[in-house]
């Protein structure tokens, strides 16, 4: 069976940038942050020992996609043909797929992810990630505030100030789900901000946490699944762009092409 009929048996989709959940013309960086995302949610080692083996088989597929679309010439062949060489050495049956992941991604502290942010906010990085999420989702800003990095419902004026500064000089379209958005939705998407904000500081305080990283992990850690899952997928987000980023700004070290 080859990847194409894989990728809809596994996840319904009949299309390799559907797997990731990412466009046709996304960046290498966002195919890996997609990659990484959706791993995330089918890794093995997250899944109970009943459903081991069909999580493993999934991780699998979503290696060999993601194998493709980082590849130059893979991805090319695919965009020009919808086509998936089954014998390149890309999709080696022979490959260990989760030290490929491994290899991919490194381990994010709560340390990093507070310096990335600190870094982040602001940026042209930042500025960049908003008008794509604004383009991606036509304005829907549920779906742009729950895809820009590190912001929370407080972030929400900045985050519509920049929109709309780039639509008023022309650089975005407008698109009526932005602009006409009812205050019904956006003060619904405040109160679950501040609900689930909420509902982490009582967390926080029944186990007597202090406000440090030790207490932060620790909070992440005692989250219940849906929570868990959410957290995982803000990880998934920061890893994608900050994990193969040395601390001392030296090259990048990208896994060889067949590797075992």
């Amino acid at each position: 069976m080859g990847l194409m009929e894989l990728c809809r048996e596994a996840f319904g989709a009949s299309d390799l940038y559907e797997v990731l959940g990412v466009r046709h013309e996304a960046s290498g960086d966002e195919v890996r942050r997609g990659y990484h995302k959706i791993s995330l949610r089918v890794h093995p080692d997250r899944a109970p020992a009943e459903g081991k083996e069909e999580a493993t088989r999934r991780f699998q597929i979503l290696g060999q996609v993601y194998a493709v679309l980082s590849d130059q010439e893979q991805r090319a062949l695919y965009d020009e043909q919808g086509i998936v060489d089954e014998e390149s050495d890309t999709l080696s049956q022979d490959r260990d797929w989760e030290e490929y992941w491994r290899l991919l991604f490194k381990k994010v502290t709560v340390e990093d992810i507070e310096n990335f942010e600190k870094t982040y906010k602001g940026s042209e990085e930042e500025l960049a990630d908003v008008k794509a999420a604004y383009e991606d989702f036509k304005g829907d800003m549920d779906k742009i505030m729950g895809s820009v990095l590190c912001v929370d419902y407080t972030d929400e004026p900045r985050i519509r100030a920049i929109i709309q500064q780039a639509i008023d000089s022309g650089e975005l379209p407008v698109h009526k789900a932005f602009i006409k958005e009812s205050k019904q939705k956006m003060n619904a998407r405040k109160r679950r901000a501040e609900k689930e904000a909420e509902e982490a500081e009582k967390t926080r305080e029944e186990l007597g946490l202090g406000e440090g990283d030790d207490g932060l992990k620790a909070l992440i850690q005692s989250r219940n699944k849906d929570r868990k899952r959410e957290m995982d997928d803000f990880l998934a987000q920061m890893e994608a762009k900050y994990g193969n980023q040395s601390k001392k700004g030296g090259k990048k070290t990208a896994p060889k092409k067949g590797k075992k």
